[in-house]
């Protein structure tokens, strides 16, 4: 994989440095509402399945935008598209405060978020100067994400405990600084000739150019199995641990959830170390691995076991998702281009993510066993390693 110049491009560090900080306090905040929906659904009474609701009504926005928000981040100053994003966010958290349905409410944070990510993404080949700047950039992008992940999640159950107005407001707040920190990125112009409807009737064909790709298709697939077990998991699991753990306080449960989010922290800032890019298909490895610690989840009920293994299941997701983003967004950028990529992955990642967390609720309401709903995830995840396993021979040559 050599698309990039030989040479070194000039990787502009200061912009980076803001990009990370802004990405967090974005995420951070994404991650509160969560827990704090969560808890409004326990104050309102609402069947438990719900958080299901919300969170698929979160992951329908992406979907249902995928075909236009590429496209809107390409033909824009990707800053400025940021800044859209975490505007909007802003918007559904207002709804939230006006006592709005969550899973509305949620939905409108879905559009911000899905306007904002292909952006975020799509802006790092222009940051980053070289294909090993790229991969860094990756590692540490997901790695401060996972940090605002774990750090959003137990902010989330602790305020949200206390006071859900306090909650609401550092959400609002936490998007007003990450909107003004988008500021200092440098505005670089997009493509002007990019027209969203003739663009938006591309997307397919552009999801159908990625697929065509070995690397791109690998990583669409790759990332894609990622993102849907882990949404569906971290579903299961708040619901494990009152049953397993007899733990029932939302603050205690956001942060053994978060938990996962320090595994995944860290396995993204090792990957570098672990899995070089031109080496990024042994990533399929740490799938495989996933599977095996997931498996392991309904044979424990000691809360020390069960923090050893969302470490173990955190580190080896991040292990096996950052090679994958950084040959996307390489590959892509020069196939169809940065946003448009980033949008097709959205799609692919959402739509899964949709699937997993539909089906998990349907069976969450028919009151199947927890266990079952963990063990289903793994064995879901297995078929998918399995083909990434199998598309390894594409790479190497051997199995």
């Amino acid at each position: 994989m050599n698309r990039m110049n030989a040479n070194p491009g000039t990787t502009d560090i200061r912009s980076l440095r803001a990009l990370m900080f802004t990405q967090f306090l974005s995420a951070f905040a994404d991650n509160m509402i969560l827990f704090i929906t969560l808890a409004i659904i326990k104050q309102q009474s609402y069947p438990d399945f719900y958080i299901g609701v919300v969170q698929g009504a979160f992951l329908f926005a992406y979907v249902v935008l995928a075909p236009f928000v590429g496209a809107f981040a390409d033909k824009n100053a990707k800053s400025g598209v940021l800044l859209t994003g975490n505007a909007v966010k802003g918007l559904g958290i207002l709804l939230l405060l006006a006592g709005v349905d969550p899973a509305l409410s949620y939905a409108v944070v879905g559009i911000g978020a899905a306007v904002y990510s292909p952006a975020k993404y799509g802006i790092l080949p222009e940051l980053a100067g070289n294909e090993d700047a790229l991969l860094k950039a990756n590692a540490k992008i997901e790695g401060y994400t996972i940090l605002a992940i774990l750090a959003g999640s137990v902010c989330g159950g602790f305020l949200a405990k206390s006071s859900l107005v306090l909650a609401l407001a550092a959400c609002l707040a936490l998007y007003a600084v990450s909107l003004g920190l988008t500021f200092l990125i440098p505005r670089k112009a997009g493509n002007p000739d990019i027209r969203y409807g003739k663009d938006a009737l591309r997307f397919f064909g552009d999801m159908a150019k990625l697929f065509r790709s070995p690397k791109t298709c690998f990583s669409l697939v790759g990332t894609g199995s990622f993102w849907m077990s882990s949404a569906v998991l971290r579903l299961a699991v708040i619901a494990w641990i009152p049953l397993y753990l007899g733990i029932d306080s939302l603050d205690q449960i956001s942060m053994l959830v978060a938990v996962t989010g320090v595994g995944i922290m860290a396995g993204a800032l090792a990957t570098p170390a672990l899995v070089p890019v031109r080496k990024f298909y042994n990533a399929c490895l740490y799938g495989l691995l996933m599977v095996g610690i997931i498996a392991l989840f309904p044979l424990i009920s000691n809360v020390y076991m069960a923090v050893a293994l969302l470490l173990a299941v955190g580190f080896a997701g991040g292990v096996f998702i950052v090679p994958m983003n950084a040959v996307l967004q390489d590959e892509g950028h020069h196939m169809v281009g940065a946003g448009k990529t980033i949008a097709v992955q959205n799609f692919v990642e959402n739509a899964l993510m949709l699937i997993g967390v539909g089906l998990y609720t349907q069976v969450s309401g028919m009151k199947v066993e927890i266990n079952y709903s963990i063990l289903g995830v793994g064995f879901v995840l297995a078929l998918f390693v399995i083909f990434l396993l199998m598309q390894k021979k594409r790479f190497t040559g051997a199995a």
